[in-house]
């Protein structure tokens, strides 16, 4: 896999990326394990004009096309994947496909569009796959200001097991989208995934891609250590912004009234085994906040739109 090496100013060490800032050839947002400082995960954004393409060389990581809005063609392994896509992250769940490691790829767009590029570094090769909408699992967490819905398109097995898990089989590669309604908190209670535990917490590296609804949308996104000289990031984020998680207890994403706020979670660790688990560990302060989580209704403003096998998960 190729990495950007690009020197564009950063902040909160290089963990907190501002839109436009690890911009690089085609790519509007690229990130590698080089950049980051870590060795699975990646995410790279594409913006496609109309009539545009763009040859993915996978290297030694498998890797999900995502439309973020627009709809494309992904020509792989000999097969054609024609992706409806959607308007944008706010108005549909949407198809997917898989592209596998040491294979190339090509990405067409006949109206043009934003595609996320989620990517993790992994010894098998799998074959490639398209992913239809209607069978992404959603999932409504939560409830009363925590209430959220994450579309569980590459989920792996979560903590305390659940239907969402393991709807989309990868090597290595978790990848979710998260919608938290304006005025809501979400990624809470804060919780972490940076040491293994079997049966009780994976490492896994994390990138948060955040779009916020609305002109002057804006979010906050809180990361706090969980050892000592860890991650310590409080960002207000926005379309195109991006919080890079090696380890920290990270939580609470918060949507600003009036605004619903979209973040695309990657993530990609050493696992154990041929295991590949989102197991979490809440902060010890916080995790409390599930326990009343049964007595409130899930904000009726989700979901936010049409989806596939429904579950709630508190």
């Amino acid at each position: 896999m190729t990495d950007s090496d690009s020197s564009s100013s950063r902040s909160d060490n290089g963990m907190y990326v501002r839109a436009g800032a690890a911009a690089h050839g085609p790519y509007s947002l690229d990130i590698g394990p080089k950049r980051a400082g870590w060795d699975y995960s990646a995410l790279r954004v594409l913006d496609l004009p109309p009539g545009g393409s763009h040859t993915l060389a996978a290297g030694d990581s498998e890797w999900i096309v995502l439309p973020l809005s627009g709809g494309c063609t992904v020509h792989v392994e000999g097969e054609s994947f024609e992706l409806l896509g959607r308007g944008s992250v706010f108005s549909a769940v949407t198809d997917f496909a898989y592209v596998p490691r040491d294979a190339h790829a090509q990405i067409a767009s006949g109206a043009g569009g934003r595609f996320a590029l989620a990517g993790a570094r992994c010894e098998r090769r799998l074959p490639a796959r398209y992913g239809p909408a209607p069978e992404v699992p959603v999932e409504l967490r939560g409830t009363g200001n925590c209430s959220r819905q994450v579309n569980n398109f590459a989920a792996a097995a979560p903590a305390g097991g659940g239907k969402s898990g393991g709807s989309f089989e990868c090597d290595r590669l978790i990848a979710v989208e998260v919608l938290t309604p304006g005025g809501n908190w979400s990624s809470y209670p804060p919780h972490k995934h940076d040491e293994h535990h079997p049966g009780a917490e994976s490492e896994l590296e994390e990138i948060y891609y955040f779009e916020t609804e609305g002109e002057g949308g804006f979010g906050y996104h809180r990361v706090s250590p969980s050892r000592p000289g860890g991650m310590d990031v409080l960002a207000e984020v926005r379309t195109g912004d991006a919080v890079l998680i090696p380890d920290g207890w990270h939580g609470p994403s918060i949507a600003a009234p009036g605004h619903t706020l979209y973040y695309l979670n990657v993530m990609a660790g050493p696992g154990a085994g041929d295991e590949r688990e989102w197991l979490i560990r809440d902060h010890p302060d916080h995790g409390w906040i599930r326990d009343t989580w049964p007595s409130q209704p899930v904000d009726p403003r989700l979901p936010l739109y049409g989806t596939g096998p429904q579950e709630q998960q508190r």
